[in-house]
């Protein structure tokens, strides 16, 4: 079995070679931006999922832009983590309304303006996660960049009940970045619901096991330092 950074490299590396790669460049390093990924997003709302949906999470990469526009235009609460969750309220909240301009609202610097901050006890049911992807497999194993912020704004939420199983994971990626060989899983890792390209949707029916909270034996003290509201939340208990 590959490890995870060799499947990374693997997919950033094909997604340059076959020059599907869109803005922000180098694609490696990051969740890749690809040709067509408004065209996957415009998907989404055929998603029984999505319609009866009001509070997404999204992450703020690029390959997700038109997802987070969307979900403003349809009315929905957005919320964005704040990079590397730094500060003590570490997602940003925003709502549609007759002043927000949702294209600009959901860029990352249109967010600081636009979004309020929100700490962790303070977020809705989140319905619906739509995450960003390296790699995905169709039983619902993917890849992310390898920082694990994705995960720990997942185990946050989880762990105060804000997701629960109830919460549909969907991640949009090139059809370049489906891969069927095996995506180490541990028990941290996020598994997909559904897995959607410019081309088609796959659900994934996945049987794989969602983490249940933060797990404090996987903790660095990186993390600890750097994320003010895990290492309150960790104080607390």
């Amino acid at each position: 079995m590959p490890s995870k950074e060799e499947l990374r490299n693997e997919i950033w590396t094909l997604l340059s070679e076959k020059g599907v790669g869109a803005f922000p460049f180098p694609l490696k390093g990051r969740i890749p931006n690809f040709k067509g990924s408004h065209d996957a997003a415009r998907k989404l709302p055929s998603l029984e999922c999505w319609k009866s949906s009001h509070s997404v999470k999204a992450n703020p990469d690029a390959p997700q832009l038109k997802a987070r526009e969307l979900a403003l235009t349809h009315n929905k609460r957005l919320f964005m983590a704040v990079p590397r969750l730094r500060k003590p309220k570490p997602f940003l909240k925003i709502v549609p309304g007759e002043n927000v301009k949702p294209r600009k609202a959901v860029s990352i610097s249109g967010s600081q303006t636009y979004g309020q901050p929100c700490a962790v006890k303070d977020l809705p049911h989140i319905d619906l996660i739509i995450t960003g992807s390296v790699a995905a497999h169709p039983d619902g194993r993917r890849l992310g960049k390898g920082g694990g912020y994705s995960d720990l704004e997942f185990a946050l939420a989880r762990q105060l009940g804000k997701i629960t199983d109830e919460t549909t994971i969907v991640t949009i990626v090139h059809p370049f970045q489906i891969t069927d060989k095996d995506i180490p899983f541990e028990s941290h890792d996020i598994p997909l619901d559904f897995i959607v390209t410019p081309k088609e949707i796959i659900e994934t029916n996945t049987q794989l096991e969602r983490p249940s909270g933060i797990e404090t034996d996987l903790l660095s003290e990186k993390y600890m330092d750097e994320i003010p509201v895990l290492k309150a939340l960790m104080n607390a208990h």
